[in-house]
This record gives C-alpha cells, structure tokens and sequence, in this order.
C-alpha cells in the first residue's frame, strides 16, 4: 500500500476539518451541559483613590512622627526633650494596635447613637476585597485603606494632649491612659462625628422610595430610608459637619489636655523660673511637617482624589499662612517684637481652625478663618492662660481646643454657597440641600458643647483613676533632674 503525499493544499483542508470537529464537538457538548452559573460582578474602584488614600495615610503619620514630636519637643527644655519624644512615639504604637483590635469596630460600625459595635473586632470580615464607601454613590476605595487613614487620626488625638502636661507626668501614666482615653472617649466621639450608613444606603433607598408604585411599597421604603438615615452617630444625626476633625481631634484633645494640666499642677519653679524652649529650630522643623502633613489630613478626609481635595488642599494652604500671619502681627504689636514661635504657633492655629470646614469652606473664606484664629488663639495662649493661672505647658488647650471651637462654628457660617462655600450634599434629593444659619449653627453648637463635656468630665475620671493605679506627678527631684534621666536613664544630647 502506497501513502499520496499532500500537497499544501491538501493540508490545509485537512487542519480546518480537524478544527471544524472539535468546535462541533465542542457545541454538542454545551448543548448537552446544564447551563453555567453567570460569574459575580467584579468589585470595581478607583485606583487614583486608593493611590491618594495611602498617600494621605502616611502624610497623616507624618504629622505625628516625627512632625509633632519634634514640634513638642523643641518647645520643652533640653533635659525633657526625649521624653515627650517617647510620649508621642508610644501613643502612635499603641494607639496602633488598640484600633485594629477593637477601635475601628467601636467608632465605625452600627449599633447606638454614641458607641459602635463589635462586630469587626480584631478587624473580622475584612479582606483585601473589602470596600469601605466615600461620599460618592457607587465609588469606593479599600477597607484595609481607610482603616488606617482612620488609625492615624486616633493615633495624632492622644499625641496632642500630652503637650499640655509635658516635663511632669510620670511615664506609667502616660502608658496607661493614653488606651483608656481613646477607647472611651476619642472612639466615641469619632463615632458620634463621622459614622453614617453611606450615600450608597441612603440613595438606594431614596430610589426605591421614588419608583414605590403604591401605599404599601411607599410605607416598606419610607421605612428603609427612615432606617438607613438613622443609622448614624448622634452628632452627624443632629446635621453637624466636621470635615476633617475639628471636634474629633482638636476640641477634644485640647480640653483633655487642660484638665490633666489642671490635675497634674503647674510645673515646679513654673512663674519663676525661665523656661524657654531649648530649640526653636527643632518647633520650625516640627511645624513644617505638621503642616506638609496636614494635606493628607485635610485632602485625605475628601477620601476621593476629587475637587473636594483640591479644595481642602487649598484652604489648607491659605488658611494657614493667614492664621501664621496674623499672630505673627498681632504678637508684634503687643509684644514689640515678633517671634519664631508665635509664627509657628498661628500655623498650627490656621490648620486647627481650618480642619472641620476644609471641605466646605471657600478659599476666601477660609482665609477670613484663618485670620480670626490666628488672633484669637494668641491671646488665649498668652492672655487667658496668664488669667486663668494654669500651666498648659505647649498650649494645647490655647490653640486645639480654642481653635477647634472657632473652625467648628465658623464652618456652620462658610458652608453657605453664598458665601462662596460648597454647601451640604443632599442625598435623599440628590442635590445640595439649602442653607439655613440657625438651624446649622444650632447643630454645630451642640457638636462643640457635647464634645467638651463628653471628653472633658470623661478625661477627668480617666485621670484619676490612673491616678489612683499608678499616680500621675513625678517626684521634685525627679522633674528637676529632668525626665530624660529619670524617666529613661538617656540623654536627648550627650
């Protein structure tokens, strides 16, 4: 038997036959086949979100190590420079490891008007395809993302305080409060401000309201949008707005601070001795970086990389350089001269007073903003503290607590479209709600008040009972000696 050779032609007929019955029996067999299960949707994001959030997360870090601990520090005597250096390095480790135990559960899950749930307890359910909403229906960024921008507010709020009662707190005190104070009073005050159900729950059930055909359906989805609205903090149910944290972080930082300071007792020889700060380059360099920062802190709080962050970055800048200025020229002329730390010190007041109204203030606006803190807070730096008597070593109370109030209720004026602001998104209509001062002001006066007294009677237990455990004052001769040796056996500089 003789094999034909093929031609060329031959084997290409010979390859699409082959083909031709595999697809055929390819046909037969999905035919044949039950139908396939259709795959899920794809979870979709935005990767320039999520890029501008982990950018925002470490500017927030920033903030605090080394921008606040140097900041701090330079502003203390040389023998006390490396325990507030401590001071703040341990709250952003500890303060790290409560959120994600049990923190991020209590301030952004449901379960009351004043505390979350634990139902995310040591982060339980999320996963690396775990979405967390924005202010946007339908747009998202990843859960794992905005639990640490969030850890990182937690973490710079107890930070602050410490400047208040620095060169004279025991470090064990330090140890123990600073995780008592943010679980039961920063966690729930974050919770009270910031947690709602979402533009994507509430718009959800605006629409099924809309499209409800009879009475029964418009009852279901009234009640579904009445629960979804619900689903809120007290203070963000009362209609209060708080950008980035002017009663989170600032007021409430700045008034636990004046209570410790009040507890603790003025600082040995305080009136009597000079106490100069030993490096005013070190509070430059600090301030510096606060403020780089404060972009992601202001910016990142849009939680889109939208024009919402190019508005808070901008009122972020313009804010800031007023409220510098402005103490700078104030300080001029009541004191004749102007100073490094008073500039230094009206930027950290520009930034506190322009956090809550970041996004909803105009630039113009926002420069006014920070104007009017700048010269407020130098006279209750200088001022009010010299009246009152009380030692608040690094004026966290001066410039958080009463620049935090002056933004918290100059935002309730600069949201106003009129006056240039963004105004307040609408979810249910779909559009921007219209304005009315009083019942806006009315809100955010209760946000500040509920704050104060939330966290300044809630510290004032805390401290005593750490007080009680462990004592919160070093000895005489220790604070003579100064913390740096007493306290940790090291120098700052040999």
């Amino acid at each position: 038997m003789t094999l034909k050779k093929f031609t060329g032609a031959g084997l290409i007929a010979l390859a699409a036959l082959a083909i031709g019955m595999m697809f055929a029996d390819g046909a037969l067999a999905q035919a044949t086949a039950p139908a396939a299960a259709p795959a899920p949707a794809p979870i979709t994001y935005n990767k320039g979100d999520n890029a501008w959030m982990l950018t925002s997360s470490v500017l927030v870090l920033l903030m605090t190590i080394p921008g606040l601990a140097l900041f701090y520090g330079g502003m203390v005597r040389s023998k006390n420079m490396l325990s507030v250096l401590m001071h703040v390095f341990y709250t952003v480790c500890i303060v790290t490891l409560v959120w994600v135990i049990y923190g991020y559960s209590l301030a952004f899950t449901g379960g009351g008007s004043y505390f979350g749930g634990l139902s995310k307890m040591f982060l339980a359910g999320v996963t690396i395809d775990s979405q967390a909403a924005t202010f946007s229906a339908g747009t998202t960024i990843h859960e794992y993302i905005y639990i640490c921008f969030q850890l990182t507010f937690a973490a710079i709020t107890p930070a602050l305080i410490v400047g208040a009662f620095a060169e004279r707190i025991k470090f064990s005190a330090v140890v123990l409060f600073v995780p008592l104070w943010v679980t039961f009073v920063y966690f729930p005050i974050a919770h009270m401000v910031w947690y709602w159900a979402g533009p994507d729950a509430i718009v959800g059930a605006a629409a099924e309201l809309a499209k409800a055909a009879d009475a029964a359906a418009k009852t279901a989805a009234q009640a579904k949008l009445d629960e979804a609205l619900a689903d809120a903090g007290q203070i963000f149910a009362w209609g209060a707005i708080d950008f980035a944290g002017g009663t989170v972080v600032h007021i409430n930082a700045g008034i636990a601070g004046l209570v410790g300071a009040i507890m603790l007792g003025k600082r040995t020889g305080y009136g009597k001795e000079a106490m100069p700060p030993h490096s005013l380059t070190l509070s430059m360099v600090g301030a510096s970086l606060l403020w780089v920062g404060w972009f992601g802190f202001n910016a990142g709080s849009n939680l889109e990389a939208s024009g919402g962050a190019a508005l808070a970055m901008i009122n972020s800048f313009v804010a800031t350089a007023a409220a510098a200025l402005a103490w700078m020229f104030v300080e001029w002329m009541v004191k004749g001269k102007p100073s490094m730390l008073g500039v230094i010190s009206g930027c950290i007041a520009g930034l506190v007073a322009v956090t809550p109204a970041s996004g909803f203030a105009g630039p113009m606006g926002a420069i006014v903003l920070g104007l009017v803190a700048g010269v407020i807070c130098f006279f209750a730096a200088t001022s009010l503290k010299n009246a009152l008597g009380y030692d608040d070593s690094l004026d966290v109370f001066g410039v958080h607590c009463i620049g935090g109030i002056i933004g918290a209720l100059g935002t309730g004026i600069l949201v106003n479209p009129a006056l240039g602001g963004a105004g307040i998104m609408d979810y249910v209509a779909g559009k921007i709600a219209d304005y009315d001062f009083t019942t806006q002001m009315i809100a955010q006066s209760k946000a500040v008040l509920l704050t104060l007294v939330w966290s300044g009677v809630g510290s004032a237990i805390l401290y005593k009972i750490v007080d009680l455990l462990v004592g919160l004052r070093v000895t005489v001769d220790a604070e003579r000696e100064g913390l740096d040796i007493s306290a940790h056996g090291e120098r700052a500089y040999n």
